[in-house]
């Protein structure tokens, strides 16, 4: 191999992304004099000196491995890079990698996984986004309160390719240019768009700067971008999707370009254009709630629907009509109406999400009957190595993608297997609480809680149980330790207070040194600390959870979940397999976020539920005890086969995308 060769094999196993899921390919490139935990692998190469570049060209082992690993991708990807996909998904955002900042948390990390589990297992599958040069804000606590800065980056830094194409949207009066990116992620083609383009006016440039500013009229023009350009960007690609997967209302602007194809193809009304583009949408909401959509007045949406209004010869009520909200009418303009009135088929992201989802939109018109598909987790991405190498060796093939014969064989991990294991997991945990000046006793219960800081997600509720919460954390007999992590939305302020109390708790002399906030959450945070919780936390207000998938990555690290029964835990919880919270009245149906009474009686049930929790994991004479390993293999007996990515997206492909890519 001469050294160009050598040089572009490196260079395009840094490209794709599946470096991000595929350890030996992640330990060659961390193998560069300047790689790092916090380093791209393009960057490191391209900061590698003339110098560098001898040395490793001398390396025989070096380069070998290079050709191996590069014939191995060949073979991975092989002829099956789908250029041309049946199914297209798209999202505002996707999380693939900490190094790839384009996600701000669960529906980017949920999407960055289905892109992955699609790529495993070879489906004919593309997606589109924006592309966000400032990413999502990056997190500092200063006197106790979180402080957002953001950082810009170059997208070929980030693994980003040119295509060449940009793409022309109307927005309102004007046009703005986008230019189309793409990024390998396995199999996967991702396409960006990115209005940073020479041309545009310095606020168009900034429509796509960064993910969610809280600005109305930035989120919707991104959402314009995102539906109208992504379904140009589709087609000057040569794409001819079967179907359209909206991940979220975010891209439903993409009817708006379907609908003005069949006008201009001969449909003879507003309503024969959508009812023709149907058989070409799916839509899976996220949300259980209506402050969860995307709700735009008709003050500030009108301007932007005029033009379409116009070019179709219809009134702007009948556009309008469109997303007609089910309390406020033409007044404001819904997005998930919209998505559910243009879509053929419609889906929660859990059983129980599911059931919410049709009494949600029970007076919505649609033809779209709302199912669920309860979402997974890429198991590759978010297990430990070490964990990966134990289940490799003892379960063989097919436990990452949820295989049930694979996971029958958790009996087979002996009791000092799973210790090993959890020895080594908690070592990266808990170099990273010492960073915070905190110190993690071996032998604690540690407890984790990340996510959002919403007010449904209820992060301190134990604080209404102050007293007993400090019991536990007092007892030197039956250690345990809290560690929690998340941001707050930059213009939540009910949230970013309630970070604030979680913070003020942990610095206080009550925490005893064993309650600790890690800021900056991420995913290489995350990952940390589903690798070293032994306990994963979940306090919402039932059934405000559409899902959640972080009680998932928990589980298959051994973690066992205590969580209300909301989202994904209400089907999946068979009262061994982890620790039930009971809720004030499970029966109660949606009710305020804010209900003290609720509350104080849901902080008394989690607080006597971890008691129990500590009171088993110390049980025995070493922690953890036989019977909670013993809890732990039940955990992934029945938890492994159901909350895989790999199940999720067979689920999709079986239940919807056939019915689009086989007629």
């Amino acid at each position: 191999m001469n050294n160009n060769q050598f040089r572009d094999n490196i260079y395009e196993l840094a490209t794709n992304l599946r470096w991000s899921w595929h350890l030996p390919t992640e330990h060659l490139l961390r193998r560069l004099r300047t790689s790092g935990t916090n380093v791209h692998p393009l960057r490191a190469l391209d900061t590698l000196t003339a110098d560098d570049w001898s040395t490793l060209e001398r390396d025989v082992e070096f380069v070998e491995s290079v050709d191996d690993a590069h014939e191995e991708l060949s073979t991975y990807v092989g002829k099956h890079l789908v250029e041309a996909p049946d199914v297209v998904y798209l999202s505002p955002e996707f999380g693939i990698s900490d190094l790839v900042p384009q996600y701000s948390g669960g529906l980017g990390i949920l999407a960055g996984d289905h892109l992955k589990a699609a790529s495993d297992a070879n489906l004919s599958l593309g997606a589109v986004g924006l592309l966000y040069r400032q990413g999502f804000f990056r997190q500092d606590v200063v006197d106790g309160r979180q402080h957002e800065r953001y950082e810009v980056h170059e997208p070929v830094s980030l693994g980003a390719i040119d295509t060449g194409v940009v793409v022309d949207v109307p927005i309102a009066s004007r046009t703005v240019a986008a230019r189309v990116w793409k990024f390998h992620v396995g199999r996967v083609v991702l396409l960006a768009l990115d209005t940073d383009v020479i041309g545009n006016t310095d606020g168009d440039r900034n429509i796509t700067d960064r993910l969610y500013s809280g600005d109305k009229t930035h989120r919707l023009e991104q959402e314009l971008i995102l539906g109208i350009g992504g379904v140009k960007a589709v087609q000057a690609l040569g794409w001819s999707p079967k179907v359209h997967h909206l991940n979220e209302g975010h891209a439903g602007f993409l009817a708006f370009e379907l609908i003005d194809a069949a006008m201009r193809a001969g449909a003879s009304s507003l309503a024969r254009a959508v009812a023709s583009i149907r058989e070409h949408i799916m839509f899976t909401t996220h949300t259980p709630v209506p402050a969860g959509i995307d709700r735009f007045d008709r003050s500030l949406i009108e301007p932007y629907l005029t033009p379409w209004s116009k070019r179709w010869d219809v009134p702007i009520d009948e556009v309008l009509a469109l997303g007609r909200d089910p309390d406020s009418g033409t007044a404001v303009f819904n997005m998930a109406v919209l998505c559910l009135g243009v879509a053929s088929a419609a889906n929660g992201v859990s059983e129980l999400h599911g059931e919410v989802s049709r009494q949600l939109f029970e007076n919505v018109e649609t033809t779209a009957k709302i199912g669920h598909v309860t979402n997974g987790v890429h198991a590759r991405t978010w297990v430990s190595e070490q964990l990966q190498s134990l289940f490799d060796a003892n379960l063989g093939d097919g436990w990452d993608i949820g295989d049930a014969v694979a996971w029958a064989k958790v009996d087979t991990l002996s009791d000092a297997d799973v210790r090993m294991h959890r020895h080594l997991a908690q070592r990266p945990l808990a170099e990273l609480l010492s960073t915070y000046g905190a110190e993690l006793d071996p032998d604690a219960l540690v407890v984790g809680f990340a996510r959002r800081f919403a007010t449904y997600k209820r992060a301190t509720l134990m604080l209404r149980q102050r007293d007993r919460l400090v019991n536990l954390l007092v007892d030197d007999e039956r250690p345990i330790h809290f560690v929690f992590a998340g941001k707050a939305h930059p213009a939540d302020g009910e949230g970013k207070q309630l970070l604030a109390d979680i913070v003020n708790f942990s610095q206080s002399t009550d925490a005893h040194g064993r309650f600790t906030f890690i800021p900056d959450y991420d995913i290489a945070v995350a990952k940390a600390m589903y690798h070293g919780s032994d306990v994963w936390l979940n306090t919402p207000v039932r059934p405000h959870e559409a899902s959640g998938t972080s009680g998932e990555k928990a589980a298959l690290n051994g973690a066992l979940n205590c969580s209300i029964l909301d989202g994904w835990w209400a089907e999946m919880s068979d009262r061994h397999n982890g620790f039930d919270i009971l809720a004030a009245n499970p029966e109660s149906g949606f009710g305020a976020v804010s209900d003290a009474a609720r509350d104080d009686v849901e902080a008394t049930n989690t607080l006597e539920q971890l008691e129990l929790i500590v009171a088993e994991f110390h049980s025995g004479g070493a922690a953890p005890s036989e019977e909670w390993i013993e809890r732990m293999r039940h955990a992934w007996l029945t938890l492994g086969p159901k909350v895989t990515a790999g199940r999720m997206v067979d689920d999709y492909d079986r239940l919807y995308y056939r019915r689009y890519t086989t007629r």
